[in-house]
């Protein structure tokens, strides 16, 4: 009899322990399972986190993310519509939306990565190639420059920047995404987001372009150096206008002055002389003297000159 009972109580300790580390296992939030056995999934995917049970032994766990997880291509070189070549990146953010499907078609996120790969790779360069240049790298919002913004383009962009935009970058991306949409449900996946990281022009045509670029730069900074030498030379040519109305009014107001004064000085010789005209016929002759002789000239006169007879008037009585 004891030894009965204790063969009960051993086997059912023995299966305790079996059913707790065989019969149960912990979900993590975050996470989704499948319970699968021999190989096939059971049951619906369970998605609570918690403590759940399972058959030991014959059964097994396939865990699987819930939350976003990030898809990232590989930079691709694909023709726009155009026929330029350019490295197109893109992104996206997707989850595992059916576990029990998910697992029956790709196994595992390498594997949805893969298909991924296929999927989205494919749908962005049918839609890049369907689509000019300008519509991948501007919005449906774009706005033309103002005229003055458009001075400094030259007249064949001119074209190009007031075209107007059809798609634009967000709707193109959307149509990526609805596109791809429409496929990958039935690998368990749902698709939240498609973005294109960058855009960049292949080497060869990256080069052409900094090319166009440069030759742009010097266009416009030659046409900066004429205008700013035309400007130079329409400044000089007001200054040189200006400074000869200077001089020239200038000159004007002088002539008046000494016009003013040379006939100030008649009017006051012409007083003087009404005064005394042999005082005044003497100073201006002294004047003449003074002005035809310096102090080397030797003064010749004669008997009947007019200084010899003032300087002889002028002598002090009986001395000649």
């Amino acid at each position: 009899m004891n030894f009965t009972v204790k063969a009960v109580i051993i086997a059912a300790a023995v299966a305790i322990v079996t059913l707790s580390y065989g019969g149960l296992y912990t979900l993590e939030e975050g996470l989704q399972a499948i319970v699968v056995q021999f190989g096939r999934p059971v049951g619906e995917p369970v998605t609570e986190a918690g403590l759940h049970m399972k058959l030991p032994f014959v059964q097994e766990v396939r865990r699987f993310e819930k939350r976003l997880l990030i898809w990232d291509g590989d930079p691709n070189q694909v023709p726009t519509k155009g026929r330029e070549f350019i490295w197109v990146d893109t992104t996206a953010r997707w989850r595992i939306a059916d576990a029990k499907k998910f697992l029956e078609n790709v196994a595992s996120e390498e594997g949805a990565q893969s298909r991924l790969n296929d999927i989205l790779d494919s749908v962005v360069r049918d839609q890049v190639s369907s689509s000019e240049l300008v519509e991948l790298v501007r919005s449906a919002s774009w706005e033309v420059p103002e005229d003055e913004a458009l001075k400094e383009i030259p007249k064949e962009r001119e074209e190009e920047l007031k075209r107007e935009i059809a798609r634009g970058r967000e709707e193109i991306t959307r149509t990526i995404l609805t596109k791809a949409q429409k496929i990958i449900p039935q690998y368990g996946i749902e698709l939240v987001d498609v973005r294109i990281k960058r855009l960049d022009y292949v080497e060869s045509v990256r080069e052409k372009v900094y090319e166009r670029m440069i030759s742009e730069r010097k266009r416009i900074a030659a046409q900066f150096r004429s205008e700013g030498e035309g400007r130079s030379a329409e400044i000089l040519g007001t200054m040189e206008k200006e400074l000869r109305q200077i001089r020239s009014t200038a000159y004007r107001q002088v002539q008046e002055v000494q016009g003013k004064a040379d006939a100030e000085a008649t009017q006051i010789y012409g007083q003087a002389y009404n005064k005394n005209p042999e005082f005044y016929a003497f100073l201006r002759t002294l004047e003449n003297y003074k002005e035809k002789t310096n102090k080397n000239s030797v003064l010749i006169l004669t008997t009947d000159s007019d200084f010899y007879q003032y300087i002889k008037q002028a002598s002090p009585r009986g001395k000649n």
